[in-house]
């Protein structure tokens, strides 16, 4: 099952009733942290949802060059929004390469294997000889106790449920959402999916040379739900 750019865009509406900002800052405290030990001019991030990564690492790191792309329009138009240069694309229809490529936020996990297995090649076409791929997975732990169940969320002007299970290395969550317009609420609902790679998997396939790979507890359980990994391109 592909994401749809419906589904992505969906996502968007809802991102900051997920919870996701609040956690962010402690997942992108990896990055910056070895983002600030190496020299670098240009920084693409793929999936860049609504920018904050970029605008964080450029206000902390002034890079030069930094470029966001998103299969979500509404993304995108949400870090045009914040003055940074996005574009709606995938990674293989890119021109250029780069110094540090990054996937943020278990970007990874929202392809397939035949979709990961394209993107890692795509990856080490763009990044220029010695460049860096930084990225995070969510480890089997964070698929079956972190992220199933049922999630309500809403405000003034939304309601959001969402239902997510994992079976068999997939975990597949339902959106509905319910939006305000006028004196009715219009219906939203979209299926997106996740997908569990382990580490051995994505080094096999990507063809980098892994330099990191740190565990990360984002969320306070006994054990971790992510892993920040780093490539080389060497």
């Amino acid at each position: 099952m592909a994401n749809t750019p419906d589904s992505l865009d969906l996502y968007a509406k809802v991102e900051d009733l997920l919870g996701v900002k609040e956690s962010a800052p402690r997942l992108y405290a990896h990055y910056l942290l070895f983002l600030q030990a190496i020299d670098f001019d240009t920084l693409l991030d793929v999936g860049c949802g609504s920018g904050d990564f970029l605008q964080q690492m450029q206000k902390a790191l002034s890079v030069p060059t930094v470029k966001g792309i998103d299969l979500s329009p509404l993304m995108v138009a949400k870090t045009l929004d914040k003055g940074i240069d996005a574009t709606c694309m995938n990674l293989c229809e890119a021109q250029e390469q780069y110094d540090v490529i990054t996937a943020v936020f278990d970007m990874l996990n929202y392809l397939d294997k035949e979709a990961l297995m394209h993107f890692l090649v795509c990856v080490k076409t763009h990044l220029n000889e010695g460049g860096y791929f930084l990225c995070d997975i969510n480890t089997l732990y964070g698929f079956e106790n972190v992220a199933v169940g049922s999630f309500i969320a809403e405000d003034k002007t939304r309601f959001l449920a969402v239902d997510s299970d994992f079976e068999e290395g997939k975990y597949i969550s339902e959106f509905t959402l319910f939006e305000k317009e006028n004196q009715c609420f219009v219906k939203s609902q979209e299926t997106i999916g996740q997908y569990y790679h382990s580490i051995d998997e994505i080094v096999k396939l990507s063809n980098l040379e892994l330099l990191v790979d740190d565990e990360v507890n984002l969320y306070d359980f006994d054990m971790p739900d992510k892993v920040f990994l780093v490539f080389k391109k060497v």
